[in-house]
């Protein structure tokens, strides 16, 4: 992908894995993870975003070719990649996705150099619960879930599904009982996302910060990019991260 000036190209590896990372900005840290089909310029001109409010800025590649657009075509590669993966899970209920473990570890490694009060942590779409992963083991003090749409529906089941073991929701629980809040986002009338929110509001309780958005759309952040989303995401960074 060739990303505007700036951006510095590299890796992590944690337990003998290892996937590109796109770092800028300065301030406090910042993991975006993005969605399918992969790093598209709509993701990375989020980012920017978040750069220009002042943090650090790490998006990690971890499917799709980076600089695709969001195409038929470049949908289905990635989603051919993702499903022979064994990184994540698809359909299970119950579970925790195992890529998990890896953005932990890039998240502490993150706030080892940068210090501060954590960092934050956003998924979107199929890594959208992915930043309520990154909680259990990593100092992620802002987890943000831009329409969080794993496992996959149908079935009633599967769209109340966290994509969370039962241990790895009562440590979840646990932090948010002590003062961690958790921000969603997602349209309304969106299908992927299934009861998830509903779940979330069940489990966390008023540490749920939830916001639904009115309109047709799906990607929050993104492709149906709203202010609305924008700027509740940045005032939810400002809030925990400074």
């Amino acid at each position: 992908m060739t990303f505007p000036d700036g951006w510095t190209q590299g890796a992590h590896t944690y337990d003998g894995t290892s996937h590109p990372t796109y770092r800028r900005g300065d301030g406090p840290g910042v993991i975006i993870v993005h969605e399918i089909p992969g790093i598209t310029p709509e993701v990375a001109a989020f980012g920017q975003e978040v750069v220009d409010a002042g943090y650090t800025v790490v998006m990690p590649s971890l499917f799709g070719t980076d600089g695709a657009r969001m195409t038929p075509l470049a949908t289905a590669r990635a989603l051919r990649q993702v499903c022979v993966s064994r990184e994540f899970t698809k359909l299970r209920t119950g579970v925790t996705t195992p890529v998990a473990g890896w953005l932990r570890s890039l998240a502490r490694e993150l706030h080892d150099e940068l210090g501060g009060p954590g960092v934050g942590a956003l998924g979107m779409c199929f890594t959208g619960g992915f930043a309520l992963a990154m909680m259990v083991d990593a100092p992620v003090a802002a987890p943000v879930l831009c329409q969080p749409s794993t496992p996959f529906v149908p079935g009633a089941k599967r769209g109340a599904d966290l994509n969370l073991s039962p241990a790895d929701l009562d440590v979840v629980k646990g932090k948010c009982a002590a003062g961690q809040q958790v921000l969603g986002l997602q349209f309304r009338s969106d299908p992927l996302t299934g009861t998830r929110f509903d779940t979330l509001t069940r489990e966390l309780g008023e540490a749920f910060i939830r916001i639904d958005l009115e309109g047709k759309g799906h990607s929050t952040v993104t492709e149906h990019r709203q202010q609305e989303a924008i700027d509740a995401v940045l005032t939810f960074f400002a809030d925990n991260l400074r």
